[in-house]
């Protein structure tokens, strides 16, 4: 799968915010009292840790907001594999500039190569299975695009991104509606054409009543391997399956070897492990 670049439209506003919260009311006042303004530095980022690297755009745009002088220049491409020590990206311009950029810089790029690394590990768990892993909307509030993106880079794909492109009917939208024939009803009748709907079922009887309606994709939540191999068995290709809940690099082989078509993880967004980069002067 090809992995396209982000439109700055959807993350230079992020990297505003973020530096405008670190600059605060009166800039760097510690590189600008220390650094000669007219001084120029290179600088590298180097992995400390494996991992897959994702943000880069995201990176650079950091430091160009600060100075447009600042070039960077990926020697390790967003979707690349790192190890300890690898230059991932040059930077170079302006010394003060380069540093007022580092830390906001390596937030974005550490954290997004985070989620990036930990899809991988979950995308290797299942390699020689039809199996796909993908995200959820436990997305870090105003960093969906951001972390969505990272997920792609770790060769993951992609849940909804919002309420607006999908339908996903839940146990508590069932309770509500009074059942599950009568969610999926509602949801038909005013919805259009375009629009997928998928239902939430914790056990084989829903799964059987929500099949006999006809939906385009179930979400099979904490199921054990068992139940979702006669999950699969009863879907019989009809419908897309998804396996959902509390899935991990060890138990996910097992939960793809029941021949789901998806494994959705939220931790991958919210709860992922930043990557360690760390950005060194060269001398």
């Amino acid at each position: 799968m090809t992995l396209n670049p982000l439109l700055p439209l959807i993350y230079e506003p992020l990297v505003r915010t973020a530096l405008l919260e670190d600059l605060g009311r009166a800039g760097d006042i510690t590189a600008d009292a220390i650094v000669p303004a007219d001084q120029q530095a290179a600088l590298v980022m180097r992995a400390r840790q494996p991992g897959v690297v994702a943000g880069l755009d995201v990176a650079r745009s950091a430091f160009q907001m600060v100075s447009p002088a600042i070039t960077l220049r990926a020697e390790r491409p967003d979707g690349s594999a790192v190890e300890p020590g690898q230059v991932i990206a040059t930077i170079e311009g302006p010394a003060r500039s380069l540093l007022t950029g580092e830390r906001t810089a390596l937030n974005f790029l550490c954290h997004l190569s985070g989620v990036a690394t930990a899809t991988a590990s979950l995308v290797s768990a299942v390699k020689d299975t039809r199996a796909q892993i993908v995200c959820t909307r436990k997305t870090t509030p105003g960093l969906r695009a951001l972390e969505k993106y990272a997920v792609r880079a770790g060769g993951g794909g992609n849940h909804r991104f919002g309420l607006d492109d999908a339908v996903l009917i839940k146990d508590n939208h069932i309770a509500l509606a009074g059942g599950i024939n009568a969610a999926i009803g509602r949801a038909k009748a005013n919805v259009g054409h375009m629009v997928k709907i998928e239902v939430e079922v914790d056990t084989l009887a829903q799964l059987e009543e929500v099949l006999a309606i006809g939906v385009d994709a179930v979400l099979l939540d904490n199921m054990t391997p068992d139940e979702l191999t006669r999950a699969v068995a009863m879907a019989n290709g009809k419908v897309i399956t998804e396996a959902s809940g509390r899935i991990t690099a060890a138990t996910a082989p097992a939960i793809a070897a029941t021949g789901v078509d998806l494994i959705s993880v939220g931790w991958l967004t919210h709860s992922s492990a930043a990557l360690d980069i760390g950005l060194d002067y060269q001398a």
